[in-house]
């Protein structure tokens, strides 16, 4: 598979992951997040540890909005 960015600029380069929000494949483009599973109540530690997960620049940036 080969990464979305890359593809669209004339560029073919292996990707190195999935966007967890819209499925794109990555490569150089790829940026990390933490995400925190909070499935008690807002005032209680939560259960699961946070888990790291892969996003586009695209959706990246629309989340930091």
């Amino acid at each position: 598979m080969h990464c979305l960015d890359c593809r669209t600029q004339a560029a073919t380069h292996t990707a190195i992951g999935i966007c967890h929000d819209c499925g794109a494949a990555v490569e150089e483009h790829a940026c990390m997040a933490v995400i925190e599973d909070r499935r008690g109540p807002m005032l209680s530690t939560p259960y699961q540890p946070p888990v790291r997960t892969v996003r586009c620049a695209m959706c990246a940036t629309a989340r930091a909005a």
